[in-house]
C-alpha cells in the first residue's frame, strides 16, 4: 500500500507540473483523484488480462509478477509516464498505455479463442467497474464530492472499455476480432501489427476516430444503471 501511494505522489507531481504550466488554473485535488482513478482502473484492467491467462493455463504473466493489482507492476516508464508528458506538451492530448501483459498463445486453452478471452477480460473489467460505480452513485448525495469521484470513475472506465475494443493492433479489440475473422482480415491485422501503435497515436491526434467513439461512449453511459 505504501508503494501505491508513492507512485501516486510521483505521478501526480509530473501531471501537476505539466497541467499547471498549460492551463494555469487547476485543482491539485482533482488531478490527484484523476490519477488515482486511472491507476486503479489500469491496474484492474491489466490484472484481469493476467488472471484470465492464468485460468486458461498460461503462467507467463504470473511468472513475470503481473498477476497483481499493484500499479507498480503495470506501469511502464516510457509508455505510462514519459509518453503522456510528451504528447500533452506537443499535441495537448495525453496518450498513455500500461506495460503489456505477456502471454504465450501456445500455452493457452482454446487457441485463438483463448487469446480473445484474455484480451476481452481487460476492457470488460473496466465495464464492470463502471457499472459498480454507477450503482454506487445512487447511494450517495447528488453533487457531493463522492458522487463526483464516482462519476469520474464511471466516465473513465467506460472510455477505457470502448477505446480498448477498437480493432486496431495492439488494442484488445484486434485480438478479439482476430479470433473470429476470416483469413483475409487476419492478414490485414498481421500487417498492421508493427505499425498499429503509431496509427492509433495519429488517429487520436488528428481526430481520425471522429465522433464515433464519442457516440459509443454516450450510448454505453446511457445504458448504465
Amino acid at each position: 500500500m505504501v508503494w501505491f501511494w508513492l507512485i501516486v505522489w510521483v505521478y501526480s507531481c509530473v501531471w501537476i507540473v505539466i497541467l499547471g504550466a498549460m492551463i494555469g488554473d487547476f485543482s491539485w485535488i482533482g488531478i490527484i483523484i484523476l490519477i488515482i482513478v486511472l491507476l486503479i482502473s489500469m491496474s484492474v484492467h491489466e490484472f484481469m488480462h493476467a488472471y484470465v491467462g492464468f485460468r486458461l493455463g498460461d503462467t507467463t504473466a504470473q511468472e513475470e509478477g503481473r498477476l497483481s493489482i499493484n500499479p507498480l507492476r503495470h506501469i511502464d516508464p516510457l509508455m505510462t509516464v514519459l509518453l503522456p508528458v510528451v504528447t500533452i506538451v506537443l499535441f495537448q492530448v495525453p496518450i498513455l498505455a500500461a506495460k503489456p501483459v505477456p502471454f504465450s498463445p501456445h500455452r493457452l486453452k482454446y487457441d485463438e479463442f483463448g487469446a480473445a478471452l484474455l484480451a476481452a477480460a481487460g476492457p470488460l473489467s473496466n465495464l464492470v467497474l463502471a457499472i459498480i460505480a454507477a450503482l454506487l452513485t445512487h447511494t450517495v448525495a447528488a453533487g457531493s464530492f463522492i458522487s463526483q469521484v464516482l462519476g469520474l470513475f464511471v466516465i473513465l472506465n467506460v472510455g477505457l472499455f470502448v477505446f480498448n475494443f477498437v480493432p486496431i493492433p495492439p488494442l484488445d479489440g484486434s485480438r478479439v476480432l482476430y479470433a473470429f475473422a476470416p483469413d483475409s482480415i487476419r492478414r490485414v491485422l498481421e500487417m498492421l501489427e508493427p505499425f498499429g501503435f503509431f496509427i492509433i497515436i495519429a488517429l487520436v491526434i488528428l481526430g481520425g476516430f471522429g465522433d464515433i467513439l464519442v457516440h459509443i461512449n454516450e450510448m454505453v453511459l446511457n445504458l448504465l444503471p
